[in-house]
């Protein structure tokens, strides 16, 4: 059950429960002594989310959409990480480079491409992974990741650190499983491929209703919003 004080008051009850799940799921799968970053999605949710959750211990904020993203930024005045998770186009690229600390939604060559044209400095993405083939989700091809990754990772000024997917909407936990373990697949075979520029360091798996499979099924990082937030209404 979701607690809160006021709209946006104390929000470390309900990521103290978070990091409880989390944990409890590393000891289930032999992970123990392991640690999970919980990326704050706070899409559609006003600035005082973002302060909200940063004082509850979150230091990294997720978030769907540029133009969004830069409205709300300049009211949080935190310290705090800022992930693009959501789609990017190339014509909101330079924009992009000026508000996020880690892409992690570059699903294409093109835009690794795109990306590194206009940055003046180093950039860290990760490659987005279409684990479920929905046609609603974009991704790059499991069968294609490993070509991408060293084609990304040539460029200049960008960084892979890893890799990100979006679960299938399933309520059959077997499909979700599946594409979590896919994932983590191509995470495991590109750390073995010591690619140049290209670190595995984040496998960025599961939302606020599947982020305990994720985890289970080898995820450092979760993308968590209702679970923490509440309902967007």
């Amino acid at each position: 059950m979701l607690s809160f004080m006021g709209t946006f008051g104390d929000l470390s009850e309900n990521v103290a429960r978070i990091r409880l799940d989390i944990d409890r799921c590393l000891e289930k799968s032999g992970r123990c002594g392991e640690s999970v970053k919980i990326v704050a999605v706070t899409k559609t949710f006003p600035a005082e989310a973002v302060k909200a959750a940063v004082r509850a211990g979150i230091t990294d904020i997720g978030e769907s959409r540029v133009q969004e993203t830069a409205d709300k930024k300049p009211s949080v005045g935190l310290d705090c990480r800022w992930h693009l998770i959501g789609h990017l186009q190339k014509n909101k690229v330079k924009k992009a480079l000026e508000l996020y600390d880690l892409i992690q939604s570059v699903d294409s060559y093109d835009l690794s491409l795109a990306i590194d044209q206009r940055a003046t400095h180093p950039v860290e993405v990760l490659l987005q992974v279409d684990s479920s083939g929905e046609r609603t989700k974009f991704g790059i091809d499991p069968d294609r990741i490993v070509e991408v990754a060293r084609r990304t990772a040539s460029l200049e000024r960008v960084r892979v650190m890893g890799l990100m997917t979006i679960g299938p909407l399933a309520t059959d936990e077997t499909i979700v499983r599946h594409s979590f373990r896919l994932t983590k697949s191509l995470f495991d075979s590109l750390s073995e491929e010591s690619i140049p520029n290209c670190e595995m360091r984040y496998l960025s798996m599961g939302m606020s209703s599947d982020y305990m499979i994720a985890v289970e099924e080898g995820s450092n990082m979760v993308r968590i919003g209702t679970a923490i937030f509440g309902s967007r209404g």
